[in-house]
């Protein structure tokens, strides 16, 4: 198994996670079951045709099939490091100001950023999760030998809009972990790579030797490996991916725990909260770690109705890794 088929399918993940999660995001299992009694099994209807939550959403009528900014700020990183050959903060401000999805008062992280129009801006706020969606070519550049290089190209990578010590050890975790599971390594080093990361990103930022972010992966693996089966219903229970702390370790977990992209983005799916960004999040590592696994008529979908072109940016991106 070669890097770049590694590679190519943690791109596949990350976009076919992040389009089937939209689906049900922001829903509560019951709020789930009743837009979709069966569950979300794949697209739940044609692609290209508005999702029925979404068709009197005053913000955007989001369709079967589309990916969201995630995956347009992911191939706006993924632009910017190609075009330097590193991951420099102000190169990805200026291809972030030209994503259009999620800018509205509501994503102040977004909003404040386009507000201001300033490539080279830094912020210091902002604990979410909106740089850790993005940060997978970080990842790819980077081998996993070269973490200080991981840690801090998640930091530029982040900085642009989201500067808080959670969401800086959120983008580091993800970046390590995706890198990780390129070089085929087991589900324990990948957990071993990612807490490393976020701690070193969360000291750095916050000048305290406590690690709260990392001790968060570490509890939801521990309360998810305690459940009879990966279920929705038990993983929404102890752990429904609604706040800085449960979303990205929940991707990290589900992607450690499990074997394949396709199980994992659907459990993400039907799970709820943040589902677009567990589901392509834990689709990317899942992606790397089994290639096989990426379902690939869901993908040839999101092709479809985006034209992202991932193969060719991930071809590219390949090239880059050291």
């Amino acid at each position: 198994m070669t890097a770049e088929s590694r590679i190519l399918a943690s791109l596949k993940g990350l976009a076919t996670g992040d389009a089937i999660g939209k689906q049900t995001e922001n829903l509560s299992c019951d709020e789930i079951t009743r837009w979709y009694p069966r569950g979300v099994r794949g697209f739940e209807g044609p692609p290209g045709t508005v999702i029925p939550r979404y068709a009197s959403n005053r913000k955007r009528q989001w369709r079967f099939g589309e990916t969201t900014d995630d995956t347009e700020r992911t191939i706006a990183v993924a632009r910017a490091i190609l075009r330097d050959g590193d991951v420099r903060h102000a190169s990805v401000g200026r291809e972030l100001l030209t994503c259009k999805k999620s800018v509205h008062r509501g994503l102040k992280s977004l909003w404040e950023f386009h507000e201001a129009g300033d490539a080279a801006r830094v912020t210091l706020d902002h604990n979410g999760c909106g740089a850790a969606v993005r940060v997978s070519p970080v990842g790819i550049l980077y081998q996993p030998d070269r973490l200080d290089h991981i840690v801090e190209g998640a930091y530029q990578a982040a900085i642009s809009t989201h500067g808080g010590p959670l969401a800086l050890a959120a983008a580091a975790a993800v970046a390590a972990a995706v890198s990780t599971a390129i070089d085929g390594a087991d589900a324990g080093e990948i957990m071993r790579v990612a807490q490393t990361a976020a701690e070193r990103a969360e000291q750095k930022r916050s000048g305290s030797p406590d690690t709260v972010f990392a001790r968060a992966i570490e509890a939801v693996q521990g309360d998810l490996i305690r459940l009879p089966e990966l279920d929705a219903e038990g993983v929404a229970r102890l752990c429904t991916p609604t706040d800085p702390l449960t979303i990205v370790p929940l991707a990290i977990a589900l992607a450690t725990l499990m074997e394949s992209a396709e199980s994992a983005i659907l459990l993400a799916a039907n799970v709820g909260g943040d589902s677009d960004s567990v589901a392509s999040v834990a689709g990317s590592i899942l992606g790397a770690r089994f290639p096989a696994s990426v379902n690939e008529d869901w993908y040839d979908s999101v092709e479809a109705v985006n034209d992202h072109q991932l193969m060719r940016l991930g071809g590219e991106l390949a090239a880059l890794r050291s």
